[in-house]
């Protein structure tokens, strides 16, 4: 008698995830609605479910990323709120299943905004301890070459050398970063292509669409590069949103 295939764990489906680019998992969470691969999470424009082209990935190298979302919010410090610092911030990501992805929405003045070098060296070391792979913001932060080698991925709206003072204004609360609303706990998945996100308790159903998609699009691909004519590519592309049949009548 066969054996029982072994069930896979959460931690397991996480990184089998890291094998597929972020524009395959958008297709399987909300991108074709009318796919029968498409879980239809959220209509796909009007819900803020990935990022927009605002920010960009600072280390292609590294592949896709996957993580449980941990939040915070940054700003200029407040004489009437000095509850939390970064201390709060690792508290968060310790307490979170693993793999992390801190998502940091940053709220300063426009005319210092595109300045802030906000996380460096010693606080991505500190996050990476504790599980953390990776931080989006939607401003800059700096030490570019010092985090390269930590394998610990980037996604911002670009780099800058310095900063003044900054502070903790929320932790753990919902966020909007490069169009993208993120609440705690949301997986979050990354490449160089940008984020997006979709429920955790969903992990299981997109990993097993965007296997399907995988086996779909290499065969449809290897057919397109075998057309000889565009009444080929038509009939290849016949049922998809790249292109609509003509109705004869």
């Amino acid at each position: 008698m066969a054996k029982k295939a072994k069930k896979q764990t959460t931690e397991d489906m996480l990184e089998e995830l890291r094998e597929f680019d972020t524009p395959s998992i958008t297709n399987v969470v909300a991108t074709y609605p009318t796919s029968p691969l498409c879980l239809g999470l959220y209509n796909p424009w009007t819900e803020n479910w990935y990022t927009d082209q605002t920010i960009r990935c600072m280390y292609p190298g590294l592949g896709p990323l996957v993580g449980y979302a941990v939040t915070c919010v940054y700003g200029l410090p407040d004489p009437n709120f000095n509850r939390l610092t970064f201390m709060d911030v690792l508290d968060a990501l310790d307490a979170m299943p693993k793999p992390t992805i801190l998502v940091l929405q940053q709220k300063f003045p426009p005319e210092i905004a595109g300045k802030v070098g906000l996380a460096g060296g010693n606080m991505v070391s500190a996050m990476k301890a504790i599980g953390c792979v990776g931080l989006i913001s939607n401003g800059p932060s700096r030490d570019i070459d010092e985090v390269r080698p930590m394998e610990f991925q980037y996604v911002l709206s670009g780099i800058t050398p310095g900063h003044g003072a900054q502070a903790v204004q929320a932790v753990n609360t919902p966020v909007t970063v490069a169009g993208m609303d993120v609440a705690p706990g949301e997986i979050i998945h990354m490449d160089e292509n940008g984020a997006c996100k979709f429920p955790a308790d969903k992990i299981e159903a997109v990993l097993t669409n965007v296997r399907k998609l995988r086996v779909e699009e290499e065969e449809r691909m290897s057919r397109l590069q075998k057309a000889k004519s565009a009444k080929e590519l038509r009939a290849i592309f016949g049922g998809h949103s790249y292109a609509t049949e003509k109705k004869t009548v």
